[in-house]
């Protein structure tokens, strides 16, 4: 760690506090207020704020990990994310129409309030279990590979660098988001978006860099061809694949 990496890490969580701050500052009066961000909200940042609720932490580092030690092949499913637009082009005007906010309003007006309750649970647990728990443990990897040595004791236990990553996130967003709302989610999330986009960008050069270029990167994990024959050995070993 290098005072350039200190710098940008620490203007990156300032800036992440004072837009909350601002965000809290500007009052939630009413109920739409906290939890529709008062229906005002750009396309912009829906948009962003959205992206930034699918892709994190989970991604740069649980995926990207993934697919460097198992191969390219994890990125299929990501390459359909174009299916999202047609989804989003056919059904949303319906649920505009519709006038609901979440799926289990709409199962509700569609079936019954059990309906609604039902998939409010397994979303719930669904959630917390594969999205939320995900994206606290890649931070908690972060935290404990950026400062391995940092260490809090608390009587008689002592957490090191990795739990206390971990408690920080959990700390940290849930803190804005209870005190700004849906507002204060949307706002960082666009924020965070295009941190996201940016780095990703620059973890692909660096890390096509460091490998040695496109064609090294097909040389490692794609099966070559010699002549038109199966070849006999490959880097994966014996057969083509």
């Amino acid at each position: 760690m290098t005072s350039l990496d200190w710098i940008v890490i620490i203007g990156y969580f300032g800036s992440l506090l004072l837009l909350a701050w601002w965000v809290i500052r500007k009052g939630q009066d009413t109920a739409d207020d906290y939890f529709l961000a008062g229906r005002n909200l750009g396309w912009f940042v829906v948009g962003a704020s959205i992206f930034a609720s699918n892709i994190g932490s989970e991604h740069l580092v649980g995926l990207a990990g993934a697919g460097a030690t198992s191969g390219v092949a994890l990125a299929h499913y990501e390459l359909h994310a174009w299916c999202l637009f047609v989804l989003g082009w056919v059904l949303l005007p319906f649920y505009i129409r519709s006038k609901v906010f979440t799926m289990p309003e709409f199962l509700e007006r569609r079936f019954s309030p059990s309906a609604r309750w039902v998939l409010s649970l397994i979303s719930l647990v669904a959630y917390v279990l594969t999205k939320i728990a995900v994206g606290i443990f890649a931070g908690g990897v972060v935290f404990g590979t950026l400062l391995p040595d940092v260490q809090l004791k608390l009587g008689e236990a002592t957490l090191d660098s990795f739990w206390i990553g971990s408690v920080l996130v959990v700390v940290l967003t849930g803190l804005y988001t209870a005190l700004g709302g849906m507002r204060a989610v949307a706002y960082t999330e666009a924020l965070q978006t295009m941190i996201l986009i940016l780095g990703s960008f620059l973890l692909a050069a660096f890390g096509l860099h460091r490998l040695g270029g496109w064609s090294e990167l097909r040389g490692v994990w794609l099966p070559y061809w010699t002549n038109g024959q199966i070849p006999r050995k490959t880097r994966w070993g014996n057969g083509p694949f």
